[in-house]
């Protein structure tokens, strides 16, 4: 079903408090989708939304059955089903044939402690694993070994056949969260407040992972892991805590972890607390590029700068609820979408910069106190000057889910892909562009029928 979207702002939550987010109106002159198109299919929240190609998308939830889509007509290309609880890991990879074509295929682990290889062309079953003693909560292929990680009470390691290579000792009973590759055949894992790093060896006579180090620097179970380059990952916690790490020899590089501290930060309201909740520090995601790392903190949205080793830009109360999900966009902008059912777009702005106040003149310059005064104004011009200060400025408020949103996916032109606790999937259309690819359609239904009467 495709329908207009209509922005507007958005009410306040709750009569007990005025919601301190801030407000678009209706006049979104920067929000390109206006079109929204619904996709139904699930009986459960949708919790994975992944990638496949340029235009295809797989989804998995609660319900425990996967849909692959086409993310540019919503189409449903197939219904998988094979698991028999909720889906709690899923990973996208492809495999080369004989004739040297790549295959994509999907890889799905649920709660039922299986692991499912699925074909994407035909929608298949590959292959199933039924051999782990827990829930696998993670998956993640390296691409540079032709090797997949499961990661759960243990850590194992798979080739493209699903043969077990090797796999560690048993944990704890916590498991492994979230996995990360990282240079010299490595990978760091998230088990409670450690980071463990793990080192793959392929040896003539088999596989084996080896653990090399525990950083132990986190006060709290670490809940984002995000990799930024080769050089560098980045790390955050329940409690606020980001911590920026080398990749090659896995020390601290620099830490934040003042998110709680209103003080610092111009957009917050003043508010009188007797203490603060740890979900309005909890570092829900992590993105970054090669410049920034943007970060999902309670409420908030956080970009925090590699170079200047400290937070440049910020909305601490970006939605009513916790922010789930956040993405770099092309242009300076950033999406985030919260428990709330919003999803939004910011735009990452310099601030004007004040100039600087002139040299007093008069009394003083007779006796030298001119030319500190002087001195003193030249450096703080410079340092200002220096200085570039941004701001994150909501330029676009979509509202077409019930419940909270859980992720999303970009697709360029194609639009953009929701997924939320409401059951549905919404592909989020740029009104203008699609109402141009009609019209498109149209001339060219005409010109084939030789300008006569369009037959409907």
């Amino acid at each position: 079903m495709l329908r207009w979207l209509i922005g507007g702002g958005r009410e306040p939550q709750g009569l007990a408090e005025k919601s301190s987010v801030q407000t678009i109106g209706e006049e979104q002159i920067q929000n390109p989708y206006t079109e929204l198109l619904v996709l139904k299919g699930h009986q459960d929240i949708v919790r994975f939304l992944v990638q496949i190609d340029d235009c295809r998308f797989a989804s998995a939830g609660d319900d425990g059955i996967i849909f692959l889509w086409n993310a540019q007509t919503g189409e449903k290309l197939f219904e998988l089903h094979g698991h028999t609880h909720k889906i709690t890991a899923i990973a996208p990879f492809s495999l080369s044939d004989a004739s040297g074509e790549n295959n994509q295929l999907i890889l799905t682990a649920s709660a039922d402690r299986t692991v499912i290889v699925w074909d994407c062309s035909s929608g298949k079953q590959i292959q199933k694993v039924s051999c782990f003693h827990s829930t696998v909560k993670c998956l993640t292929v390296l691409r540079r070994l032709d090797v997949w990680l499961s990661g759960g009470s243990d850590l194992c390691v798979w080739n493209q056949k699903l043969d077990l290579l090797c796999k560690t000792s048993h944990l704890t009973d916590a498991g492994i969260s979230a996995l990360v590759e990282l240079p010299k055949n490595c990978v760091a894992a998230a088990v409670g407040k450690e980071l463990i790093i793990f080192r793959l060896i392929d040896r003539p006579e088999g596989w084996n992972v080896l653990e090399v180090k525990r950083l132990v620097d986190h006060q709290d179970n670490i809940l984002s892991l995000v990799s930024v380059n080769d050089l560098t990952f980045v790390t955050g916690s329940h409690v606020g805590e980001l911590i920026v790490w080398d990749a090659l020899d896995w020390t601290k590089q620099a830490s934040e972890c003042s998110f709680w501290d209103s003080s610092l930060h111009t957009d917050a309201q003043p508010e009188i607390k007797l203490s603060q909740s740890p979900n309005e520090t909890s570092v829900q995601h992590l993105t970054s590029d090669e410049e920034c790392v943007f970060a999902a903190v309670g409420k908030g949205i956080y970009v925090y700068n590699f170079q200047m080793k400290h937070v440049i830009a910020c909305q601490k109360t970006a939605h009513d609820s916790s922010v789930l999900h956040i993405a770099k966009l092309p242009n300076r902008q950033l999406l985030s979408c919260s428990e709330d059912g919003s999803v939004r777009i910011w735009e990452l702005r310099e601030k004007q910069q004040l100039r600087a106040e002139p040299v007093p003149t008069g009394f003083f310059n007779m006796w030298g106190f001119g030319r500190a005064n002087k001195q003193a104004n030249q450096a703080a011009k410079k340092t200002q000057e220096n200085t570039t200060m941004y701001f994150l400025e909501l330029v676009g408020d979509l509202i077409g889910h019930s419940s909270a949103v859980q992720m999303f996916l970009y697709f360029g032109e194609l639009g953009l892909a929701t997924c939320s606790a409401d059951h549905l999937i919404i592909l989020w259309k740029n009104g203008e562009q699609e109402s141009r690819l009609r019209s498109v359609t149209l001339f060219q239904k005409l010109a084939q029928n030789g300008g006569s009467q369009l037959k409907f």
